[in-house]
């Protein structure tokens, strides 16, 4: 399996290209699925996709810009999910809530991942051989490397949602539980906040892709944590031929911090 090491120095990479964008004055466009794309985007998944070529040549790589231009690889059991901006609308916001996002799948198991948040200066990681990690990140350099852990799920919970995406579909689901706190945030970000012990649950009632959700999963398995679908089944991934969706379209999910809560 390819080294968190890796994966960290192509995230941190990527998300350079990212901020070089992110201090200019830049334009959003549109894409047929009606969500943004900048040069943030584009120049920030071209580094991702020629180093893992370095690091990991013959393991194909799903990357969302590649997909939505019509590139779409074989990918068989073994391969990478990108997302180079998740949360392209907070970074049009400037809000600093978007993440670049590398996961290898095997088998439909996310089991390594990065999260790096670079205009929070935040970076996350896990992977189900060395376990999960975050570290502060100074001018794409980043420090020592902390392990991370769920928490035991309280019995007054914290809750994080979608800060673009809420829903009256999500508030009415988390109605049923004892929600002491509920905090809204951008991009992948939501499931780091649960791998670190932070929150406790994450409902995503809305549409997701598989290249949103692989890293910040990868990391939160690694943490403790688990991602169900809301009929109590792991997420999984490459999902192709979707009779009811599109390829790598993820249907509705919960994120736990403690696997004890999908009980409840």
């Amino acid at each position: 399996m390819i080294k968190l090491a890796t994966l960290i120095a192509i995230a941190l990479e990527g998300g350079r290209e990212v901020m070089t964008v992110y201090g200019t004055e830049f334009l959003a466009k549109t894409k047929a699925d009606a969500s943004p794309v900048t040069e943030a985007d584009l120049r920030c998944e071209r580094v991702i996709l020629d180093r893992l070529a370095e690091a990991a040549p013959g393991i194909p790589v799903v990357a969302e810009e590649a997909v939505a231009a019509g590139r779409v690889p074989e990918s068989g059991e073994t391969f990478f999910l990108v997302d180079p901006l998740d949360g392209t609308k907070e970074f049009v916001k400037r809000n600093g809530d978007f993440t670049v996002n590398i996961a290898l799948v095997e088998a439909g198991v996310p089991v390594a991942g990065v999260v790096y948040a670079p205009a929070a200066g935040q970076l996350w990681t896990g992977s189900r051989d060395e376990g999960a990690f975050r570290a502060d990140v100074a001018n794409h350099l980043a420090g020592d490397l902390e392990p991370i852990r769920t928490r035991k799920a309280p019995p007054a919970l914290i809750a994080v949602g979608s800060r673009s995406h809420g829903s009256a579909e999500t508030a009415e689901w988390l109605s049923r539980l004892a929600v002491e706190h509920f905090v809204s945030r951008g991009s992948s970000l939501k499931f780091c906040i649960l791998a670190s012990g932070e929150a406790d649950i994450y409902p995503r009632l809305g549409r997701t892709m598989e290249w949103d959700t692989a890293a910040g999963d990868a990391v939160l398995r690694a943490a403790g944590g688990i991602v169900t679908t809301l009929d109590g089944a792991p997420l999984s991934y490459n999902k192709r031929g979707q009779s009811d969706d599109a390829d790598f379209a993820n249907p509705h999910f919960v994120a736990y911090g403690d696997p004890r809560l999908a009980q409840r």
